[in-house]
């Protein structure tokens, strides 16, 4: 994406002779470049107008412009979904007075380089998936009234430096993981640092602060009395009459060894503490001691084999930006962990390939404990892997791992390895391939109606749990027959194969193309990818039932879009069994009526009103019968199904 703020300053110079875009400045026009290039998810194209047709900032979306306008001093752009990460070029806005982002899906750590902002009088980063800690450099902005970073995943201590912040009048932290005191105290309790000793205590202007829902230990500074209780809520402090954390639970993470720090006034009461209890500390402080050296140790001889724990980021032609990403130790704790030999044998040595794309290759195996498996590798170079691909993928890990229903495929875990480079998923394994397979490569004729309404309610209750059972939310990357996967008694689950290609990609998919040997329909390379957001797997859901009552795919070359195609009677009672697969001799017309029903809800959606997968869920169930009796009247196939089942 650098090319693209390389052509924006181009054209800015070449149109400037024309006195177009002679205004802002060419670093300005490049930070923002970097910016954009760092989101990879932009399901509302927020950044639509950010391209080279309409090379003036000032134009773009989000972006505010000085009365003059010749410098960015505001970018807004708040609850728009976007998923990437924070690029510290934004420090060379050097006019920049407003930073919103708040209510998106930005994650890695926030770069320090934010801090050289001057001019900087808000700063809301909340509501999204920071991590790391917070950025000393934020003390240098010394005219910001406004701070907020509610609602990440922010670790260690508060940095001294935000003493210096004289003139801030909100600053909200809450529902993050920060820890040690709210202030580093003194003996008067003040929030303090090397430049300033009345810290927060020395701006008057401080009247709303929020440090709630965190892990910060000791006493409230003095000079914070005056907030409310809910302000300091849901932590560990000592002596407040608001409700704290368990005492268990802050115990463990003071005895964790990411912890922000003992209280300081642990240290006063040390002196009265029995000798025999002394001593015992500190022999348990040298056996410490010992092992955190160990452990120092071990870290660096991983370091040396190129561990990818914690990997830099290089910016491709760029020499001047080289941060390091954090990324959480325990983010994958509860995730089983394989390694590249056991799969190796339980795949026949990487020989038993069941698909394949440009960027991956998917094995099947069998464990030696004998569950089937489905591994998929992906093929990138080490050296085209950074620390920020590894932050995603070990998200994307972690997140899949939260899932665990009858209807959805369940991830039994990953592997990680440096010598050879590798990265896989490892999946359970379907045995009776895809829906898309079953439904247009002439085994069809298996799926009779009664067995299509059991699948389309599996697919319904797998949505249905994603969306709403879990939190947060989980959609499926590219919703359609190829991600219904089918047990050998044709039970659906839906496996999210493909969410980990934006690992890759770091942008939105294209729908891949199937291969059409002798076939009739196919999918084109110019069908758009839904968006990753719940209501694009509605819409998508949509489409599926049209697939599954019809037979056809989303696009055919002799009768087009198959939802253009169905819409002239998806509404219409009397044509409406047009639709019906020709491969099914029966079918029961009430159920198609529910089902065009719901999927023209899905496919035309209304702001208004819009339905969630639970109440989609519930109109099928109670409408949809698939009683061996209903079967029995429909289909003489029926006994012959009863037995295989």
């Amino acid at each position: 994406m650098e090319s693209f703020a390389s052509l924006v300053v181009l054209l800015c110079l070449i149109l400037g002779l024309f006195g177009i875009c002679d205004s802002i400045s060419s670093n300005e026009v490049i930070a923002l470049g970097a910016f954009r290039s760092e989101v990879f998810e932009d399901p509302y194209q927020v950044f639509s107008n950010w391209n080279s047709l309409q090379p003036e900032p000032c134009l773009w979306s989000g972006i505010s412009c000085s009365p003059t306008g010749d410098h960015v001093v505001k970018i807004n752009i708040s609850h728009s979904a976007i998923k990437g990460f924070l690029s510290g070029d934004l420090g060379q806005l050097s006019f920049l007075e407003e930073l919103i982002l708040h209510g998106n899906k930005l994650r890695g750590p926030v770069p320090k380089e934010l801090g050289y902002l001057k001019n900087l009088r808000i700063l809301d980063l909340g509501m999204n998936q920071f991590t790391g800690p917070i950025p000393p450099e934020f003390g240098n902005l010394t005219k910001i009234v406004k701070i907020n970073l509610q609602s990440n995943e922010f670790t260690g201590k508060l940095p001294p430096e935000l003493g210096n912040l004289r003139y801030i009048e909100e600053l909200r932290l809450d529902r993050n993981k920060l820890g040690g005191t709210v202030g580093h105290s003194d003996h008067t309790g003040l929030y303090v640092s090397k430049t300033n000793l009345t810290g927060f205590c020395g701006s008057s202007q401080l009247r709303v602060a929020d440090f709630s829902y965190n892990f910060f230990v000791g006493c409230i500074p003095k000079c914070l009395e005056r907030l409310p209780g809910s302000s300091f809520q849901g932590n560990c402090l000592h002596k407040i009459n608001s409700k704290q954390r368990p005492s268990a639970e802050c115990a463990m993470t003071m005895r964790h060894p990411g912890s922000n720090g003992r209280n300081h006034n642990l240290h006063h009461q040390a002196t009265s503490k029995p000798i025999w209890l002394l001593a015992l500390e500190i022999v348990t402080g040298t056996l410490v001691g010992s092992l955190f050296l160990v452990a120092v140790l071990t870290a660096v001889q991983k370091f040396n084999r190129k561990s990818s724990m914690i990997l830099p980021w290089k910016k491709a032609g760029s020499r001047k930006y080289y941060a390091p990403v954090y990324i959480d130790p325990e983010i994958l704790k509860d995730v089983t962990r394989f390694s590249r030999q056991e799969l190796e044998l339980a795949c026949e040595d990487f020989s038993n390939i069941i698909g394949s794309s440009r960027d991956s290759l998917v094995y099947k195996g069998t464990m030696k404990t004998g569950p089937e498996i489905a591994v998929i590798s992906m093929s990138m170079k080490e050296e085209l892997w950074t620390g920020y691909l590894e932050l995603y993928f070990q998200t994307e890990v972690a997140d899949l791992s939260r899932i665990n229903h009858e209807n959805t495929g369940k991830l039994l875990g990953y592997c990680r390895e440096s010598t050879p480079f590798t990265r896989m998923l490892v999946f359970e394994y379907a045995s009776n391939g895809t829906l898309y397979e079953h439904l247009h490569y002439g085994e069809a004729c298996q799926l009779s109606w009664t067995r299509r309404m059991k699948i389309i309610l599996g697919i319904a209750r797998g949505l249905k749990y994603l969306h709403t059972e879990l939190q947060p939310p989980f959609t499926i990357s590219e919703l359609n027959s190829n991600a219904v996967y089918l047990t050998d008694d044709f039970f659906p689950k839906l496996i999210d194969f493909e969410s980990w290609k934006t690992i890759l990609s770091r942008s939105e998919k294209n729908s891949g193309s199937i291969a059409s040997q002798g076939a009739i329909c196919v999918l084109p390379n110019s069908l758009e990818a839904r968006h990753l957001d719940v209501q694009g797997n509605i819409y998508a859901f949509g489409v599926l039932l049209l697939e599954i009552i019809s037979g056809r795919p989303l696009y055919c070359k002799d009768k087009g879009n198959l939802v253009d195609w169905a819409k002239d009677y998806i509404e219409m009672p009397e044509v409406m069994s047009y639709l019906v697969d020709p491969e099914l001799k029966h079918f029961r017309y009430e159920d198609l009526e529910v089902i065009c029903e719901v999927a023209n809800l899905c496919i035309h959606q209304r702001p208004t009103k819009l339905l969630s997968m639970k109440e989609l869920c519930t109109m099928l169930e109670t409408r949809i019968d698939t009683s061996v009796a209903i079967e029995f009247k429909a289909s003489s196939l029926a006994w012959a199904e009863l037995a295989l089942s």
